[in-house]
Parts: structure tokens; sequence; C-alpha cells
């Protein structure tokens, strides 16, 4: 079912999982531990997300993170242990744009759980659930040229190389490239999600994982 008719992202979002890591809403007991992640200063250094990060940047983000996602502009979502619940990180499409069945994807991971490839399986679970239940036809990712472990996620993922937005971010006072990848719904790796039903995608990269589209809006 396509939601895209309607410009809206469906009321009900039920968690998605490949029995490793799952996406779900954010909620307020999410509060304490999304304001501990973002302590880590390599998240900043490739979002907007301010330094230092308190509890109350957290509220506020949520806060926003809900009024976009009732005007159907953005779908945020924390990504958690499938088996333990633990918050090890956010996605979500930003920029959505229904005429034109299009979204970014941005994502990051917190320190202690990077190099598990919890990105990667993020995106993909994210990916499959804009093809098949929201309609989306095209897909971007847009890391930071010199983010060598966001480029090796989009890579993982399937999402083809375009080229490159020189000086195209200006964040915390640095002037970056950014390199455009797109997963269209009729690539073939787009396919092979689709085709999955509720099998765990396959390997994931290595790397770890911060995009630097994550946070482009203020309160991200």
């Amino acid at each position: 079912m396509s939601h895209a008719a309607g410009h809206r992202l469906p009321s009900f979002f039920d968690p998605l999982s490949d029995g490793v890591v799952a996406l779900r809403r954010f909620t307020e007991d999410d509060i304490p531990t999304l304001a501990a992640c973002l302590q880590d200063p390599e998240i900043p250094r490739w979002t907007r997300v301010p330094t230092p990060y308190a509890e109350q940047d957290a509220r506020e983000y949520l806060a926003g993170g809900e009024e976009a996602w009732q005007a159907g502009e953005e779908a945020g979502l924390a990504i958690v242990e499938a088996r333990s619940g633990e918050l090890v990180g956010a996605v979500g499409l930003v920029y959505i744009e229904w005429e034109d069945e299009r979204a970014e994807i941005g994502y990051w991971v917190a320190a202690r759980a990077r190099r598990a490839g919890v990105a990667t399986r993020a995106v993909r679970l994210l990916a499959r659930w804009a093809f098949a239940e929201l309609g989306l036809f095209r897909l971007e990712i847009l890391p930071d040229a010199e983010n060598q472990a966001s480029l090796a996620v989009a890579r993982a993922c399937g999402f083809r190389e375009e080229g490159v937005l020189r000086a195209n971010t200006l964040i915390k006072g640095r002037r970056g490239d950014n390199v455009v990848f797109s997963l269209l719904a009729s690539d073939p790796a787009a396919l092979e999600l689709l085709g999955r039903g509720d099998e765990p995608p396959g390997k994931p990269a290595a790397g770890g994982a911060v995009t630097g589209q994550a946070s482009r809006r203020p309160r991200r």
C-alpha cells in the first residue's frame, strides 16, 4: 500500500527487524540514552547535531521529529538491538518529496555499536519500507566525501554513486563536498530487498556509520 498519494506517513508504525537490529519510533524513554550517545564528537563532526548535546536537545529533537512525521516531511526512527532493545543509533528519511517520490536517508550509529554492520542493516530495512510501503521510487544518501565509513555503507547497500556536490555543506565552520548515491526501486539491489520478505539482509559492511546529511536541519 502506498501512502504517497496522501502525502502523509502512516499514523501507526510497526517496528521493522531483521533479527539483529530493529527500527522503531523514538519515545521519551530514549532521551537519556540519546543524549549520552550524542556526546561522541564523531557524530557532530559530520552532522548538525549540536555540541555539547543535552537532554533538552533530545527532547526538542523528538518533538521536532513528531511534527515532521505528522507533516509527512521526515520519518526519523531509532535503531535498536533486536534482542535487547538497546538504542544504538538513528536512521530516517529526510526531505521527503512526495510529488517526485524521492527522499534522502540519513543515519548515525553510537560509538559502541560501530563496525558491526548496524547502519547497513538499518538502511536496508528502511529502504525496503520506503519502496514497499510509502511508494517512493528514488532514495539518496549524501555522505561527506571524507567520511569513509558512511561511503562504505552506501556502497554496501547497493546505492549507485552519481557524482560529487562540491562545497555543498557548511557544518561547524567546515565546508565539505558530498558524494551523491542513489537507489531506485527498479535497481537490482532494490528488487533484491523487495523480494526478501522477512528474510534478514545479506552480509553487512564492516564500517561504522555517520552520514553528514542525517541532520541537516537545525533540530537534528
